[in-house]
């Protein structure tokens, strides 16, 4: 399939990237990384990344300005995302060609072209092994700007290569790619460092979640809370997996109020919550998902099957 996207790559003049709204490191790691990759190796073609720019990103990178017309003749890709009304830029759609690439459960069969891995660990591992297609039958170069940004995925995916999803490809893949030149110690910093009003936050979680006795726990975050500690809901991605550190713990869910409902960010040691989130109009990882409740009572729902899930894990 790698094969078959490079070849379709090289037939296109113009390549728009997409990615998924509130995006995380993989998600800038795999789309932008992808645009640096194209672009050292096709530098007469024309390649962009789509979708709106997320500040706690800014250390990352930037998408570019696509306009309406920049999508006639195009080949798209979207890179980790799952679904369609996940795609940051509706406009994916436009362009004469459809390329899906991710590693999320493949709920939503679209693209012309689909290559889904959900054995690895990020998308920006399978950005990499493309890339390596790419370099055996295309004479491919990774730029540094590309080998950073897809550490910085595969970094952000792994929780640092904490995760179950991690594999001994994943190390390998890591190696390669530290091997360019980047800071790491700079980009690490981007990632995990936090603002005071962040680490206060945090400390608020620690001395009010509720676990029960199956290992299940649960932190609200009202938008009086928010205000309290001058954070926003985006803010908060950072601390999701602050509860992970907690002895006993099998699975916890982290609900934040916003404007117009509750984003419900689900996190797991064992037991599997992607169907959960399911059932709530979301989805994602076995071990790291997500949905949107719409009133407090929806959220108590999402508690209370997720002290199912852990009673019977």
């Amino acid at each position: 399939m790698y094969s078959q996207i490079i070849d379709t790559i090289k037939q296109f003049d113009t390549i728009i990237i997409h990615r998924h709204v509130r995006p995380d490191p993989d998600a800038y790691g795999s789309q932008i990384g992808l645009k640096y990759i194209l672009s050292h190796n096709y530098p007469t073609k024309r390649v962009l990344a789509a979708g709106e720019h997320d500040y706690t990103m800014d250390f990352l990178d930037f998408p570019d300005t696509v306009e309406d017309a920049d999508f006639k003749g195009a080949l798209v890709i979207v890179t980790d995302t799952a679904n369609t009304d996940r795609i940051d830029d509706q406009r994916y759609h436009s362009g004469a060609k459809l390329v899906k690439i991710d590693h999320h459960p493949n709920d939503d069969d679209y693209g012309d072209i689909c290559q889904v891995d959900t054995k690895a660990s990020s998308s920006s591992e399978m950005i990499y092994e493309l890339f390596t297609y790419g370099q055996a039958e295309e004479n491919w170069a990774m730029p540094d700007a590309g080998a950073r940004l897809l550490y910085a995925g595969i970094i952000g995916d792994t929780g640092r290569f904490l995760f179950p999803s991690t594999t001994q490809k994943t190390f390998d893949v890591a190696g390669e790619l530290i091997k360019y030149d980047f800071d790491r110690n700079e980009l690490h910093n981007g990632m995990y460092e936090m603002d005071r009003k962040l680490l206060h936050l945090q400390g608020y979680m620690y001395q009010n979640f509720q676990i029960d006795e199956n290992g299940a726990a649960y932190v609200k975050i009202t938008r009086d809370i928010l205000a309290k500690f001058g954070v926003t809901p985006t803010d908060t991605s950072l601390l999701v997996g602050s509860l992970g550190n907690v002895k006993g713990i099998k699975a916890w869910v982290i609900l934040i109020e916003e404007d117009s409902e509750i984003r419900v960010r689900l996190r797991s040691k064992g037991p599997v919550i992607n169907m959960l989130a399911k059932e709530f109009g979301g989805g994602g990882h076995p071990m790291a998902s997500g949905a949107v409740a719409y009133s407090w009572d929806e959220a108590d729902r999402v508690i209370r099957r997720l002290e199912e899930i852990c009673a019977k894990a």
